[in-house]
């Protein structure tokens, strides 16, 4: 990845980005998120390269610059929390993308994406407790909010948030998925007994 073109044409194939020129100086152009419109991606041109500004994570940041000459502290930005990469041809092209691509998972982050990331990773014939599920997403005390956010569940096919149980194992009310005993047929359908309306956490919790 040596051109602007390039950059930004990676940049668009993440979701829900567009890129955009917002400052009086047409050198720069940013690729943001829609629904935030905050920015992952900064292009412009300095010293004869493409440079690309990416946020990072400080568990990497320094990996990165250390490994490669050409990413470097952020230019006019926080050095802690964004570098640089300058597009010379020192640093592989799949490097690039993965920066890039960790930068857009910094930006689009949020708690309610990382409960619905760990319902996810529950195994089909288990269950795990909203407690739990806090727990995967990092937030071990927002239990609560686990219970808001499976309430907005936007992908039931691909989220199954029928496997989360309370502490006890009890399902969830009547019609919170979509009729009596709605979940209780789903648990049962994905091997799971379901006894009194409650579960064996011993037998089938995570």
């Amino acid at each position: 990845m040596r051109t602007r073109q390039e950059a930004v044409e990676f940049g668009l194939t993440f979701k829900d980005t567009y890129v955009e020129t917002p400052f009086r100086d047409t050198n720069w152009q940013l690729v943001r998120v829609k629904k935030s419109k905050k920015a992952f991606l900064w292009i412009y041109e300095r010293d004869g390269f493409i440079n690309l500004n990416i946020k990072v994570n400080p568990e990497w940041r320094d990996f990165w610059r250390e490994t490669y000459k050409s990413v470097i502290p952020g230019y006019h930005q926080n050095k802690e929390h964004w570098s640089t990469i300058i597009l010379d041809g020192t640093v592989p092209e799949k490097e690039i993308k993965r920066m890039i691509s960790e930068s857009y998972d910094i930006i689009t982050d949020s708690p309610t994406k990382r409960i619905y990331e760990a319902v996810k990773k529950i195994p089909k014939g288990h269950v795990a407790t909203y407690g739990r599920i806090a727990e995967m997403a990092g937030e071990p005390k927002m239990a609560r909010a686990v219970g808001n956010a499976l309430h907005k569940n936007p992908d039931p096919d691909n989220i199954p948030c029928f496997r989360v149980v309370n502490s006890k194992g009890e399902l969830a009310g009547e019609f919170a998925f979509g009729g009596k005993g709605a979940q209780a047929k789903l648990l049962e359908a994905d091997g799971v007994e379901v006894v009194n309306g409650k579960v064996d956490l011993k037998k089938y919790g995570i």
